[in-house]
């Protein structure tokens, strides 16, 4: 009888996402490239979720995470010690927040789309921008996107559409963006009147934009904006924030972008005030609209600052919800 050492089966555990995602890719016809590397020793396996929206096939594609402590004013209108009892009673560590950060990769049957591009290139040992090597190991290389869906333009958001030498990350994409979205940002005159604290974000997208309005393509709400995925109207984040409904047969999978940042603390405090918001009632209102609809009607949810992989359910609780995991799925 062989035997396999618990060396040997880590090793080869560590293979098993860009194994599967060959496969999952081969039966699209896109062309797979090749992902053998071995994972070092402390540091995490590529950090890659698949799973199946009716016949739409998604992966949670990990850009990566940041973690530090906790700012003041993280949350506007909430004390520290409200704050800290939340992340306690989530198990999480007090005085220390981790934002992670999900973009989606839409596999429509034979097109792959991808819904917002991470925090872009990051010099030395950055624990973000890891969304490049993650769509490595799933087999894909960035000219097989053909279109990248944006649902805001902070930074971690769209900083993923320019390559570290400010060439176009994904060359044959088209890039759709909201209208309202890319409206308020291009404005110079919203732009002269921003707040200090909002120029940076003005220049960003300035930058990230430059030279390839030919490539954008503003969007409406309420429309199908590319097969099986419609854009939904989730204000106050940003003026033209947005979230989307991914839907195929039976199945269907609302995509919240940044209706809540952290679920521990917003979704189950829905009226506190994270400091990124921009328009604070506009998004609990929001956050509360959306939230009482995925309860009630049970739809999967994902969100792009959940904790990685990013899916689940939402449960009312009280005056708040609670994220409710979904069931890792061994098979599609």
């Amino acid at each position: 009888m062989t035997t396999v050492s618990r060396r040997d089966a880590l090793l080869a555990s560590a293979t098993l996402p860009a194994a599967t995602a060959l496969g999952g890719l081969a039966m699209t016809g896109i062309a797979a490239t090749s992902a053998t590397a071995q994972t070092p020793s402390g540091q995490q396996v590529p950090s890659l979720y698949r799973y199946k929206v009716g016949d739409i096939e998604v992966t949670a594609v990990s850009d990566g995470a940041r973690v530090g402590p906790l700012q003041d004013g993280f949350v506007r209108n909430a004390s520290r010690d409200q704050i800290n009892t939340a992340l306690e009673q989530a198990f999480l560590p007090k005085d220390q927040l981790m934002n992670q950060f999900n973009p989606l990769l839409i596999n429509t049957g034979g097109k792959l789309v991808l819904i917002d591009t991470g925090n872009g290139p990051q010099a030395g040992n950055a624990t973000v921008g890891k969304l490049m090597a993650n769509l490595a190991w799933a087999g894909v290389k960035p000219s097989d996107i053909s279109t990248v869906i944006i649902s805001h333009f902070h930074g971690d958001h769209i900083n993923g559409l320019r390559a570290a030498d400010g060439a176009l990350a994904f060359p044959n994409a088209e890039i759709l963006v909201p209208e309202v979205e890319w409206k308020f940002w291009t404005d110079e005159g919203e732009a002269s009147r921003a707040p200090e604290g909002r120029k940076g974000a003005f220049a960003n997208v300035a930058k990230v934009f430059k030279d390839v309005d030919s490539r954008v393509k503003p969007y409406g709400w309420d429309k199908e904006i590319a097969p099986g995925i419609t854009s939904v109207e989730a204000v106050g984040h940003t003026p033209g924030h947005t979230a989307f409904v991914v839907a195929s047969g039976n199945g269907k999978l609302f995509v919240q972008s940044d209706t809540t940042n952290n679920p521990a603390l917003f979704a189950a405090n829905p009226e506190w005030e994270v400091m990124f918001d921009m328009d604070a009632a506009k998004a609990i209102a929001t956050r509360k609209r959306i939230w009482d609809m995925l309860a009630a009607e049970r739809m999967q949810v994902t969100g792009y600052h959940f904790m990685f992989p990013a899916v689940g359910y939402a449960e009312k609780t009280g005056n708040g919800y609670r994220l409710v995991p979904a069931v890792w799925n061994p098979v599609l």
